[in-house]
């Protein structure tokens, strides 16, 4: 099937005659749920099916569904969750295991409604100066730590049948403002930014799907990554991502220009998919315009990420949350 380089939300909790109509005749490649999108778990599925419908495949349907602030869906229909940073601490010795149940517990409650896609693990390194925003999302402060917390959250979505996009890539630990802002601006030498910053993407670097961080480093370009040849250059060749790479948000302030514009520069930068998630007809018609057809490149990609959508393993749900909460308490 012919499907644009793009994935949309939409605008609430159900569709309007007016989006069905858009989303086939647009053909994007998949679709994005917020907090707008959710009531309960009956609605949900209706949407999710909705979604699928007015494409007409099953396309991935993706969310944030991270734990702590980012969550997208939440009580009383949805079990919620510490920052992740907060848990990793709280469990010590056993935080590889509780992030493993944690994030197969998340993968039991998206794969139920019909999303098949969660927007983690994030793989950004925590500095001092990491701003708040980002500062509890992440996992770590040592690339180690990063990399056993991220590969156990991997483990967690596929065994319950979702897929993972490994963010922000190539790192947007050192951001010290709020990219839905502002541009962040890394100046530190390559060596380092590759010690720290890069190493656990590149460590991760089998993970089939990824999202671009909203940052530029001058070190490797003047330019935002997310449009910036040269950055998607490094992240395909140095870090070795060979996987489906979608933009952040590109509604986001951190970039300039029209989200048209944006859009047209990410693609041409080398990222297979734009993200655009703020459900405005308007601009996703711009943006719709902006973006051609997948790449014979991007769907051999989209392809091999999909192939991994599998049906969940069978798991004692209670158990598994009576495990997590022990490990939690200590």
């Amino acid at each position: 099937m012919s499907t644009k380089q793009v994935i949309f939300g939409c605008e609430g909790t159900g569709l309007s005659p007016q989006e069905y109509r858009f989303f086939a005749s647009s053909a994007p490649w998949g679709f994005i749920l917020f907090a707008r999108n959710i009531e309960s778990p009956d609605q949900v599925s209706r949407l999710t099916a909705q979604l699928r419908e007015a494409v007409g495949w099953n396309c991935p349907i993706l969310i944030d569904q991270e734990g702590g602030r980012v969550q997208r869906m939440r009580s009383p229909h949805w079990r919620e969750y510490p920052p992740a940073l907060d848990q990793i601490r709280a469990t010590g010795n056993n935080a590889a295991r509780a992030m493993y149940l944690r994030n197969r517990l998340i993968a039991e409650e998206l794969h139920a409604v019909g999303i098949d896609v969660n927007c983690a693990p994030v793989a950004d390194v925590l500095q001092p100066e990491t701003h708040p925003i980002m500062h509890n999302r992440c996992y770590g402060s040592d690339v180690k730590t990063v990399i056993e917390m991220c590969r156990e959250t991997v483990r967690g979505f596929l065994d319950g049948g979702v897929l993972p996009v490994l963010k922000h890539i190539p790192g947007y630990g050192r951001a010290v403002v709020d990219g839905h802002k502002d541009l962040p601006t890394v100046d530190v030498p390559l060596e380092e930014l590759e010690t720290l910053d890069f190493a656990p993407f590149k460590a991760l670097n089998d993970i089939r799907m990824g999202m671009t961080a909203h940052i530029v480093f001058p070190a490797v370009d003047d330019a935002p990554a997310t449009t910036s040849p040269k950055a998607m250059a490094m992240i395909r060749d140095s870090i070795g991502f060979d996987g489906l790479i979608m933009t952040d948000d590109i509604s986001m302030e951190a970039l300039s220009g029209t989200t048209a514009e944006r859009s047209a520069a990410a693609i041409k930068a080398g990222c297979d998919l734009v993200l655009h998630c703020n459900g405005e007809m308007e601009d996703m018609v711009a943006v719709a315009d902006a973006c051609g057809p997948m790449t014979p490149q991007a769907q051999s990609r989209a392809e091999r990420a999909l192939a991994q959508r599998a049906r969940p393993e069978e798991i004692d749900i209670p158990a598994a949350l009576q495990e997590f909460e022990a490990l939690l308490s200590g």
